[in-house]
């Protein structure tokens, strides 16, 4: 069964809810039981999709944890109200005091905050690495190295990773490898296949879909899955049913979604090639962003996003050109039906690379391209004008 297909209908069905074709919103905390017997029944069960106490779960949040995990292929799926609360406890369920983590230093900002506050507060050292490494990071391993965090491609500067060479030297060194898929997304990329542990993602984005639910998951392996659990269940994690039916919702057109949007996205990235404003195009699908190769391998399709660096720039140019925009609303995240631009210097957010200057990310929607290319070509009249 293709994707888009299995997109349709995973998490759906009469096991969910009988007769229907989107499963209903259960609300829910107590759970009551008529007997002392079936009580103890659900406690035994606790762990399995039995209904037992709100914050275990209820055919809302168990649909969308099911899909999550046939579409990433693992073997259980932890869901969270968050996509940085999925990073976060995804990682404190295989790192303990006096451990090591390995993370990409193309890595989600706020995921980086985490590891140089919380965890170094823990004393568990990070360690940050080229995320073009691959399969030198085994120089990097320590014999407490627990754990190896990866980010394909960078959600910032596009970066690809080679995961089947990350994971062979993890492994070798003991160590779990987390990922953080949610660029690419369970479409483009089945991270699990390439040798991941954990394939983590910010639902907020491309499954939700519609810029109105903040929501996170990690699928785990067979191996991992347990852990994985036990961190979400002992740190009280637990998702909204609400947002998990946004999510549900939005997960059934996420093929066509994607498709229009990259192929977009694409379109202007080339477009961009052609401006002699524009220094670099980063993104994956281009031959000149780094790791193309390894994208061609192991991706089936590119996302929506990419990022643009300026051959010279101004605080007042830029401002010009991203205030005056009509489709390209100026915000964080991406994934959503309408085009965002997002100004960004990750210049301040590497220690083991280094980035130099400000960059200017955009999120393709589902407006007409034609549209967007005028949008752009009159932001760039007015760059051209301030500069």
């Amino acid at each position: 069964m293709k994707k888009p297909t299995r997109i349709v209908h995973s998490g759906r069905g009469g096991k969910y809810a009988p007769g229907m074709i989107n499963v209903p919103v259960y609300h829910a905390s107590t759970i009551v039981f008529p007997t002392v017997a079936e009580f103890r029944q659900a406690v035994a069960r606790r762990n399995e999709q039995v209904l037992y106490y709100g914050r275990r779960g209820t055919p809302t949040q168990w649909a969308l944890a099911d899909a999550m995990t046939e579409l990433e292929g693992g073997a259980g799926c932890v869901l969270y109200g968050s996509g940085l609360a999925a990073i976060t406890a995804s990682i404190l369920a295989f790192v303990k005091a006096g451990d090591h983590l390995l993370m990409t230093d193309s890595v989600y900002e706020p995921a980086r905050m985490f590891c140089d506050n919380v965890l170094r507060d823990i004393g568990v050292e990070t360690t940050y690495y080229d995320p073009l490494i691959g399969g030198g990071i085994a120089g990097l391993m320590r014999p407490n190295t627990s754990a190896v965090f990866t980010e394909s491609p960078g959600s910032l500067t596009f970066e690809i990773q080679d995961i089947p060479a990350i994971a062979a030297a993890a492994h070798a060194g003991g160590a779990v490898v987390l990922n953080d898929n949610t660029c690419a997304s369970p479409l483009n990329l089945r991270v699990l296949d390439l040798g991941a542990d954990v394939a983590i993602h910010s639902l907020t984005k491309y499954v939700v879909g519609h810029s109105d639910a903040m929501l996170g998951a990690a699928v785990a392996n067979e191996a991992s899955l347990a852990r994985l659990q036990r961190s979400g269940y002992l740190y009280g994690h637990s998702a909204s049913p609400d947002d998990c039916y946004l999510a549900l919702r939005g997960l059934r057109t996420l093929a066509p979604r994607m498709k229009q949007c990259g192929e977009t996205a694409l379109r202007l990235a080339e477009w961009f090639k052609q401006r002699p404003e524009v220094d670099r195009v980063l993104h994956p699908a281009l031959p000149d962003c780094p790791g193309h190769d390894v994208w061609r391998r192991d991706f089936t399709g590119a996302s929506s996003i990419f990022s643009i660096v300026m051959k010279q720039s101004s605080d007042a140019a830029v401002s010009a050109m991203l205030d005056g925009y009509r489709h390209f609303s100026i915000g964080f995240s991406y994934g959503g039906f309408e085009s965002l631009v997002l100004p960004s210097n990750p210049s301040g957010a590497r220690t083991a690379t280094t980035w130099a200057g400000p960059l200017i990310r955009f999120h393709a929607g589902l407006e007409d391209t034609d549209d967007l290319i005028a949008d752009l070509e009159a932001g760039l009249e007015r760059f051209n004008a301030v500069l």
